[in-house]
Formats: C-alpha cells, structure tokens, sequence
C-alpha cells in the first residue's frame, strides 16, 4: 500500500489502518455515500449532503449536546482515496485522508485513515477532558466499518455514543 499521504507526520496526526475481507470497489463505495457513515462512525448521528461536495454531519458529544460540522470533499480517487476537512477557519479545520488499497490477499482491502487535528498536543488534551482519545476514536470507528461490511452488524461500541449501535439495521452484503 503507498505512504503517501498531503498531510505531514506530527504530533496531530493520527495514522491507523484495517484490512477488510471485501473487495476495494465495494468498501470504497460503502465508504464514499456518506449517509453510511453514522452506521459506524461512533459520535456521527447524521450526515446530510447540502452541496456538490459538502455535506453537514450531526455529531453527540459529551452530555447529549449535538453540533453540526461542515465537510467539505476536496480530493477523491475511485476505489483509492478520499480527501475530506471541516469548513472553519484554518487554524480550527480537522483534515482527513481515507486510502483504500488491494490487500495481501484476494479480495481484501486495506483501508488507512490519516486525520490532522487542530492545534497539536493542546488539542489532544482539550479532547480528553472532554472524555475524547483521537486515536481510541478513529480505532473504533474502524474496526466497526470492517465488522459491518464482513459481517453485516456493529458489536464493537467502544468510543461511541451510549446506545447507537443497539437497534441497527443490517447491512446487506
């Protein structure tokens, strides 16, 4: 799988991957229609496309409050890669890079999340008073996408809203 990624390697970055017994085109797909998102992205309640390439996504945080982010596409390659940031000033913009890759083994895909966060170690910190760990985050959120398109269910609740997984439509392979 290449390393390349636009965003450099630093103490806001976070950097982990998952390989998915299903084919790059199906995951890629998956992964690409947004409205899929919230099947497994752990605080992601609602994702709304409201332009051409942005999308308003409804995310729970702490204490039941819910706050909409702006995202905006910025780069995508079928079945390879999907560049996507927050639309806020740029000091604050979160920034991510989804690269999906054939994998060792026929019929796998290798799927590699890198996310740029704001403001470095005072925005890790900021997070975990809250009760958020990035990098916990992204894991789970991961692992949920390659149970739910192995599978067809979520069990893996870790670092998601108490309860979203509980009443969940299957997904259909």
């Amino acid at each position: 799988m290449r390393r390349a990624s636009s965003l450099p390697a630093s103490e806001d970055t976070i950097e982990v991957s998952v390989t998915i017994r299903r084919p790059v085109a199906a995951v890629f797909g998956f992964y690409r229609d947004f409205a899929n998102l919230p099947r497994f992205l752990g605080d992601v309640m609602a994702v709304e496309q409201i332009g051409r390439e942005t999308y308003l996504w409804t995310i729970q945080g702490p204490l039941g409050i819910r706050v909409n982010w702006r995202i905006r596409v910025t780069e995508e390659r079928a079945n390879e890669l999907i560049r996507y940031e927050t639309v806020t000033s740029p000091g604050l913009r979160t920034y991510w890079e989804m690269h999906f890759a054939v994998g060792s083994e026929a019929g796998n895909t290798e799927v590699r999340e890198v996310m740029k966060m704001p403001l470095g170690r005072l925005g890790r910190a900021a997070l975990a008073l809250i009760g958020k760990f990035p990098t916990e985050e992204v894991t789970s959120n991961l692992r949920r996408l390659k149970e739910l398109m192995e599978t067809g269910r979520v069990s893996d609740t870790g670092y998601s809203v108490a309860g979203k997984f509980s009443h969940q439509n299957e997904f259909k392979k």
